[in-house]
C-alpha cells in the first residue's frame, strides 16, 4: 500500500514540472492550446514506444476483440475539457480561486465515485470520519492556495458572474477523477494501462488538433523568443510527464479508489508546486515557503490518512 502511495505521490509531482515546461512552450507557439497539442502528440508517441516494447501484441489487429464503447474516447475527451476549463476560467476567477474551486470539483466527485461506484469503480461507504478528513483536506487546499487578492477580476467585482463562474469551475473539477476512473476501467478491458493511457492521450491530441486549427487556424512555430532566446529539447518533453501521471492513475485507481487516488496526486502537484516556487525551478519566479502552507500540507496529509483509514 505505501508504495502505491508512493507511485501516486510521484505522479503528482510530474504535473506542475510539465505545467511549467508547457509554459515555456507557449512563448514559441504563441498558443496555449498549440503548446498542448504538442504535448499530448509528444504522450502519444512515447507511448506507442512503451506499448512496443511492453506489450508488442497490442499492435497486432487479432488483439483487438473488445466491444467498443464510451470509455475508448470519453477519456481523452475529458482531459481536454478539464485544460481548455482552466484556460476560460484563469482570466475571470483568477489563479488562487481557479484552483481551489477545480479541486473542491475533483474531491466531491472522488468521494461520489467510490460511494456509488460509479463508473465500474468499487464502492466504499461514506462515513462520519470520512467527512472529517474531506473538511480537513478543503481547509488545507484553502490556506495553501488562498492569497490576497490587490485587484479583483471583471467576475469577481460582480457577484451574480462569480456565483455563475464558481459553480463551472466547480463543474469543470469533475472532469479529473471522471477521468481517472474511466481510464481505469478501459485499461482494465483492454488488459494494459500502458494501451488505455495510449488511447486517452490519442483521442486528446485529434480534439486539440482541432481546436488548435479553429482557434489559431495556423500551426506556425517560432525558434526564437525574446524572453527565453532558442528553443532548447527538453520544451517537448511535457508529454512524457503526462504520461507517468495518466498511466499511474489507471494503475491506481482500482487499488486506491477514485478519491484518494485524485487526493494523493493533488498533494504531490502541492508539493511539488511549493518547490518550484521556492527554489525558483525552471523559471518560476521565487515564492519562499510560508507557515501557511506547511499548516496546508499538514492539514491535507492528517486528511488523507483518514479517508485512507476510515
Amino acid at each position: 500500500m505505501i508504495l502505491l502511495l508512493l507511485l501516486g505521490l510521484v505522479a503528482g509531482t510530474m504535473v506542475p514540472i510539465q505545467t511549467s515546461i508547457n509554459s515555456r512552450l507557449i512563448e514559441y507557439t504563441r498558443s496555449s492550446f498549440y503548446a498542448s497539442t504538442i504535448s499530448f502528440a509528444v504522450g502519444s508517441l512515447f507511448l506507442v514506444i512503451v506499448n512496443l516494447i511492453v506489450n508488442p501484441s497490442v499492435f497486432n489487429v487479432n488483439y483487438y476483440h473488445f466491444d467498443f464503447n464510451y470509455t475508448w474516447i470519453t477519456g481523452g475527451i475529458l482531459g481536454v475539457i478539464f485544460l481548455t476549463g482552466n484556460l476560460i476560467l484563469f482570466p475571470r476567477l483568477g489563479a488562487s480561486l481557479t484552483v481551489i474551486i477545480t479541486i473542491a470539483g475533483q474531491i466531491v466527485m472522488g468521494v461520489l465515485i467510490d460511494t456509488f461506484g460509479w463508473f465500474g469503480a468499487n464502492t466504499e461507504p461514506f462515513t462520519f470520519l470520512k467527512l472529517c478528513g474531506i473538511i480537513l483536506l478543503f481547509f488545507g487546499i484553502f490556506i495553501m492556495n488562498y492569497t490576497k487578492q490587490k485587484a479583483a477580476t471583471e467576475t469577481q467585482s460582480n457577484p451574480l458572474a462569480l456565483i455563475l463562474w464558481l459553480a463551472i469551475g466547480f463543474s469543470f473539477g469533475f472532469a479529473p477523477p471522471i477521468q481517472t476512473a474511466i481510464n481505469s476501467q478501459l485499461g482494465q478491458t483492454v488488459q494494459s494501462p500502458f494501451l488505455a493511457s495510449f488511447i486517452s492521450f490519442f483521442v486528446g491530441t485529434i480534439a486539440l488538433f482541432i481546436i488548435t486549427l479553429i482557434m489559431n487556424r495556423s500551426l506556425k512555430m517560432r525558434a526564437h523568443s525574446p524572453e527565453s532566446g532558442k528553443i532548447k529539447w527538453f520544451y517537448f518533453i511535457g508529454g512524457i510527464l503526462g504520461v507517468v501521471f495518466v498511466t499511474a492513475n489507471i494503475i491506481l485507481m482500482p487499488h486506491l479508489g477514485a478519491a484518494l487516488t485524485t487526493i494523493i496526486a493533488m498533494l504531490g502537484q502541492m508539493l511539488m508546486g511549493v518547490l518550484i516556487d521556492h527554489f525558483a525551478l525552471l523559471g518560476a519566479p521565487r515564492n519562499r515557503i510560508s507557515v501557511r502552507k506547511c499548516v496546508g500540507i499538514v492539514c491535507i496529509i492528517i486528511g488523507i490518512v483518514i479517508l485512507r483509514l476510515f
